[in-house]
Protein backbone atom coordinates (compact mmCIF):
# COMPACT_ATOMS: atom_id res chain seq x y z
CA UNK A 1 0.00 0.00 0.00
CA UNK A 2 0.75 3.43 -0.52
CA UNK A 3 0.77 6.17 2.12
CA UNK A 4 3.14 9.28 1.50
CA UNK A 5 2.82 12.88 1.71
CA UNK A 6 5.34 14.65 -0.57
CA UNK A 7 5.89 18.61 -1.03
CA UNK A 8 5.54 20.50 -4.35
CA UNK A 9 6.92 23.77 -4.03
CA UNK A 10 5.25 25.40 -7.50
CA UNK A 11 2.99 24.67 -10.72
CA UNK A 12 6.00 22.33 -12.01
CA UNK A 13 6.72 20.33 -9.17
CA UNK A 14 2.62 19.70 -9.58
CA UNK A 15 3.37 18.66 -12.83
CA UNK A 16 6.45 16.60 -12.34
CA UNK A 17 4.57 14.83 -9.62
CA UNK A 18 2.12 13.49 -12.56
CA UNK A 19 4.44 12.95 -14.81
CA UNK A 20 7.65 11.57 -12.97
CA UNK A 21 6.34 9.94 -9.92
CA UNK A 22 2.38 8.98 -10.71
CA UNK A 23 2.52 8.36 -14.49
CA UNK A 24 5.01 5.92 -14.89
CA UNK A 25 3.12 3.81 -12.42
CA UNK A 26 -0.40 4.13 -14.20
CA UNK A 27 -2.61 0.96 -16.86
CA UNK A 28 -5.35 1.32 -18.41
CA UNK A 29 -8.10 0.89 -15.72
CA UNK A 30 -6.30 2.66 -13.67
CA UNK A 31 -8.86 5.36 -11.41
CA UNK A 32 -7.64 8.56 -9.79
CA UNK A 33 -8.80 11.02 -7.32
CA UNK A 34 -7.46 14.13 -6.54
CA UNK A 35 -8.94 16.55 -3.83
CA UNK A 36 -8.46 19.72 -2.74
CA UNK A 37 -9.63 23.39 -2.42
CA UNK A 38 -9.94 25.49 -5.70
CA UNK A 39 -6.89 26.55 -7.16
CA UNK A 40 -5.16 23.54 -4.77
CA UNK A 41 -3.50 22.55 -7.99
CA UNK A 42 -5.54 19.36 -8.96
CA UNK A 43 -5.95 20.23 -13.03
CA UNK A 44 -1.62 21.30 -13.31
CA UNK A 45 -1.36 17.86 -11.93
CA UNK A 46 -3.49 16.43 -14.30
CA UNK A 47 -1.71 18.32 -17.09
CA UNK A 48 1.64 16.92 -16.34
CA UNK A 49 -0.28 13.23 -16.02
CA UNK A 50 -1.29 14.17 -19.73
CA UNK A 51 2.00 14.73 -21.00
CA UNK A 52 3.62 11.93 -19.83
CA UNK A 53 0.98 9.33 -20.88
CA UNK A 54 0.91 11.15 -24.35
CA UNK A 55 -2.44 11.89 -25.07
CA UNK A 56 -3.83 14.82 -27.34
CA UNK A 57 -5.28 17.92 -26.52
CA UNK A 58 -4.46 20.77 -23.89
CA UNK A 59 -5.66 18.94 -20.42
CA UNK A 60 -7.68 22.10 -19.07
CA UNK A 61 -10.29 21.78 -16.10
CA UNK A 62 -13.40 20.07 -17.52
CA UNK A 63 -15.68 22.17 -14.95
CA UNK A 64 -18.23 23.02 -17.11
CA UNK A 65 -18.39 19.66 -19.56
CA UNK A 66 -18.16 17.97 -16.12
CA UNK A 67 -15.94 15.05 -18.52
CA UNK A 68 -13.17 14.97 -21.23
CA UNK A 69 -11.63 12.37 -23.35
CA UNK A 70 -8.04 12.69 -24.06
CA UNK A 71 -6.89 9.93 -26.48
CA UNK A 72 -3.77 8.76 -26.66
CA UNK A 73 -1.57 9.56 -29.74
CA UNK A 74 0.53 6.05 -28.94
CA UNK A 75 0.61 2.81 -27.30
CA UNK A 76 -0.42 4.08 -24.06
CA UNK A 77 -4.12 4.64 -22.12
CA UNK A 78 -6.54 7.27 -23.42
CA UNK A 79 -7.05 9.86 -20.13
CA UNK A 80 -10.65 10.54 -18.83
CA UNK A 81 -10.76 13.60 -16.89
CA UNK A 82 -13.55 14.36 -15.00
CA UNK A 83 -14.58 17.34 -12.78
CA UNK A 84 -17.23 16.35 -10.33
CA UNK A 85 -17.88 20.09 -8.90
CA UNK A 86 -20.81 20.58 -10.40
CA UNK A 87 -22.06 17.18 -9.36
CA UNK A 88 -24.74 16.54 -6.78
CA UNK A 89 -24.37 13.17 -6.22
CA UNK A 90 -23.11 9.71 -6.63
CA UNK A 91 -26.56 9.36 -8.52
CA UNK A 92 -25.05 12.21 -11.12
CA UNK A 93 -21.89 11.05 -11.18
CA UNK A 94 -23.12 6.83 -12.01
CA UNK A 95 -24.70 9.19 -14.77
CA UNK A 96 -21.70 9.65 -16.91
CA UNK A 97 -21.59 5.98 -17.66
CA UNK A 98 -17.31 6.00 -16.40
CA UNK A 99 -17.35 2.76 -16.16
CA UNK A 100 -17.88 2.53 -19.80
CA UNK A 101 -14.56 3.84 -20.33
CA UNK A 102 -12.92 2.58 -17.17
CA UNK A 103 -11.18 -0.18 -18.66
CA UNK A 104 -9.08 1.45 -21.49
CA UNK A 105 -8.34 4.46 -20.09
CA UNK A 106 -6.75 6.07 -17.40
CA UNK A 107 -9.32 8.15 -15.37
CA UNK A 108 -8.51 11.08 -13.37
CA UNK A 109 -11.41 12.89 -11.02
CA UNK A 110 -10.85 16.02 -9.56
CA UNK A 111 -13.87 16.66 -6.43
CA UNK A 112 -13.54 12.58 -6.57
CA UNK A 113 -14.59 12.05 -3.07
CA UNK A 114 -17.41 10.10 -4.22
CA UNK A 115 -15.61 8.58 -6.64
CA UNK A 116 -14.37 6.15 -4.51
CA UNK A 117 -17.31 4.28 -5.56
CA UNK A 118 -16.02 3.15 -9.35
CA UNK A 119 -13.08 0.97 -8.06
CA UNK A 120 -12.02 -0.39 -5.20
CA UNK A 121 -8.15 -0.13 -6.59
CA UNK A 122 -7.64 3.61 -6.89
CA UNK A 123 -5.36 6.07 -6.13
CA UNK A 124 -5.91 8.98 -3.94
CA UNK A 125 -4.07 12.34 -3.86
CA UNK A 126 -5.46 15.00 -1.35
CA UNK A 127 -3.91 18.59 -2.15
CA UNK A 128 -3.41 21.24 0.45
CA UNK A 129 -2.45 24.78 -0.19
CA UNK A 130 -1.90 26.91 2.69
CA UNK A 131 -4.50 29.59 2.99
CA UNK A 132 -4.04 33.16 4.24
CA UNK A 133 -1.09 35.24 4.42
CA UNK A 134 0.25 37.16 1.97
CA UNK A 135 -0.40 36.59 -1.76
CA UNK A 136 2.30 36.94 -4.48
CA UNK A 137 0.34 38.96 -7.16
CA UNK A 138 3.43 38.26 -9.49
CA UNK A 139 2.61 34.11 -8.82
CA UNK A 140 -0.84 33.96 -7.14
CA UNK A 141 -1.04 30.26 -7.86
CA UNK A 142 2.17 29.47 -6.36
CA UNK A 143 2.73 28.31 -3.23
CA UNK A 144 4.25 25.00 -1.92
CA UNK A 145 1.72 22.15 -1.58
CA UNK A 146 1.60 19.10 0.27
CA UNK A 147 0.13 16.22 -1.13
CA UNK A 148 -0.52 12.72 0.46
CA UNK A 149 -0.91 10.24 -2.00
CA UNK A 150 -3.18 6.42 -0.89
CA UNK A 151 -3.45 4.00 -2.31
CA UNK A 152 -6.84 1.43 -2.14
CA UNK A 153 -7.26 -1.96 -3.41
CA UNK A 154 -5.09 -5.02 -4.16
CA UNK A 155 -3.86 -3.41 -7.91
CA UNK A 156 -1.55 -1.44 -5.60
CA UNK A 157 -0.60 -4.14 -3.32
CA UNK A 158 3.26 -4.00 -2.88
CA UNK A 159 3.72 -1.14 -4.98
CA UNK A 160 6.18 1.98 -4.09
CA UNK A 161 6.14 5.46 -5.70
CA UNK A 162 9.27 5.19 -8.02
CA UNK A 163 12.40 7.59 -6.97
CA UNK A 164 11.11 6.98 -3.37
Amino acid sequence: MIDVTLEAADAEAMRALGAEVIAPMLRPGDLVILTGDLGAGKTTFTQGLGSALGVRGDVASPTFIIARTHPSLGDGPDLVHVDAYRLGSLAELDDLDLDTSLDGAVTVVEWGEDAAALSEDRLHLTILRPRGGVVDMDDPAGGTRSVRITSHGDRWEGMALPGL
